[in-house]
């Protein structure tokens, strides 16, 4: 009796934290339940291609999450990992980890997602690469994202950056020196989220995969 009642009650908390945290669906309506995939602008054409990595300001590192401004260029792949909850699939609207799916750059880093600081209190953030977050790491709050449906497509979704869990502002992109890259906040010239949909990337893909630099 007492083993039952402790499963139920294990049971009843995993349900209670995956309540509201469906599961990420690509563009085929198939659940995400790992591998890799290219997150690719909804708006086909002016929207640009799929995300890469890019230097700023004429410096090689460290590097930033920037966009592909052609449509026909998927980039390179993403995958998520470190969801709380522990669900098989990846979940909408709980923070994750993203990592840009190719071999460690030149910058001696690791390509997971890193909110930097801004420069300057009008100014926006920006998404650069960084380590491997650490469990109760300084700074691994600037490494969470969260994956949210977006109303007009059932099968878009957009980023966000939520510093508590719950705070939420969305990732947008930012024309800056002949650079389009992602960043937090809505200061123009950007005035809505960047939303995309996630296309599965082959095995073959992400093991020949080398670093492109824009």
């Amino acid at each position: 009796m007492n083993h039952m009642f402790y499963f139920l009650l294990a049971l009843t908390a995993v349900l209670a934290a995956t309540a509201n945290a469906g599961p990420v669906l690509d563009v085929n309506g198939d659940i995400i339940f790992g591998g890799s995939y290219y997150a690719i602008s909804v708006i086909r054409g002016a929207g640009g291609g799929g995300l890469t990595l890019t230097p700023r300001n004429g410096n090689q590192c460290p590097l930033f999450i920037g966009q592909e401004r052609s449509d026909l260029r998927r980039g390179i792949p993403v995958k998520f990992s470190n969801w709380r909850s522990r669900v098989g699939f990846v979940p909408e609207s709980e923070n994750l980890n993203i990592e840009m799916d190719v071999e460690p750059t030149f910058c001696a880093e690791s390509t997971y997602w890193w909110v930097t600081p801004a420069p300057s209190p009008w100014r926006s953030l920006f998404i650069a690469v960084g380590p491997k977050p650490e469990a109760g790491g300084e700074d691994s709050s600037r490494s969470f994202f969260q994956i949210k449906k977006t109303s007009e497509n059932p099968n878009a979704y957009k980023f966000a950056y939520c510093r508590d869990g719950n705070d939420c502002t969305d990732v947008g992109r930012n024309e800056e020196g002949g650079v389009r890259g992602l960043v937090i906040g809505s200061t123009p010239p950007f005035a809505s989220p960047f939303e995309v949909m996630f296309v599965k990337a082959s095995e073959i893909e992400t093991s020949s995969k080398i670093m492109s630099i824009i």
